[in-house]
């Protein structure tokens, strides 16, 4: 995989105050931007070009990131115009800026410490996801992982979504018959409906990440990472 896309078009509405003059992405976690985390973790596998969605404050990361030669990346920005596009209208506003490949995408406001080179280059159907354990805000979980490797959205135990995974353009190839977008001009949808319709067909794997995952949704979550040690 030579193409990867991070989310970092949220407003950042439950990390305000923190949010009201830096976008979440781009606020230090363990000594350095978040989002550069995960640069370096995609230039170690060498993943050469990154689309970052952007809408928040979308003038700062540019202005941090540059153009991504100080990781060896070439970085390309989409931006979503003041209203971000929800998770499946910004990989659908950024698929022109992908190449035909699978790609990975991240989403700019989680931390950890999972080996990106882990994830399969071709997952067998359109999407394989990183799953996590419940975190406690979040203990009813999002899908089921069976022996197989498949992900269903019905049965147990569940697991969480890390925000981390590998897609195919395919996903989204019949997004209206299933996406219920809030405006088509912009598209603005989510992406969990492709997803859920995606595993009833049996076309999502999964794989299970037992490190270090931080979903830093909370100016607690973040003060709560930054005191741990690296």
């Amino acid at each position: 995989m030579r193409h990867a896309l991070i989310f970092a078009a949220g407003l950042g509405e439950r990390m305000r105050p923190l949010t009201n003059h830096t976008p979440k992405p781009l606020l230090t976690a363990r000594g350095k931007p978040l989002i550069a985390w995960h640069l370096e973790k995609l230039a170690a596998i060498d993943v050469r070009y990154v689309v970052i969605n952007t809408s928040h404050l979308a003038e700062q990361f540019p202005q941090m990131l540059g153009d991504g030669s100080q990781w060896g990346l070439r970085i390309r920005y989409a931006y979503e115009g003041p209203t971000p596009l929800e998770t499946g209208g910004g990989m659908l506003n950024a698929l022109p800026l992908l190449g035909p490949e699978p790609f990975i995408v991240i989403n700019g406001d989680v931390w950890t410490d999972a080996d990106f080179g882990a994830l399969p280059k071709e997952p067998e159907g359109v999407a394989h996801l990183l799953m996590v354990n419940n975190p406690p805000h979040h203990v009813q979980g999002d899908f089921a992982l069976d022996a197989q490797g498949k992900l269903h959205d019905e049965g147990g135990p569940r697991l969480t979504y890390s925000g981390i995974g590998v897609y195919k353009r395919e996903l989204l190839q019949d997004w209206r018959a299933v996406a219920d977008p809030v405006d088509e001009k912009p598209a603005r949808f989510k992406l969990a409906p492709l997803l859920r319709a995606a595993m009833r067909r049996g076309e999502v794997s999964g794989s299970h990440h037992r490190g270090e995952w931080t979903d830093v949704g909370s100016p607690e979550r973040l003060a709560a990472l930054n005191s741990e040690n690296p």
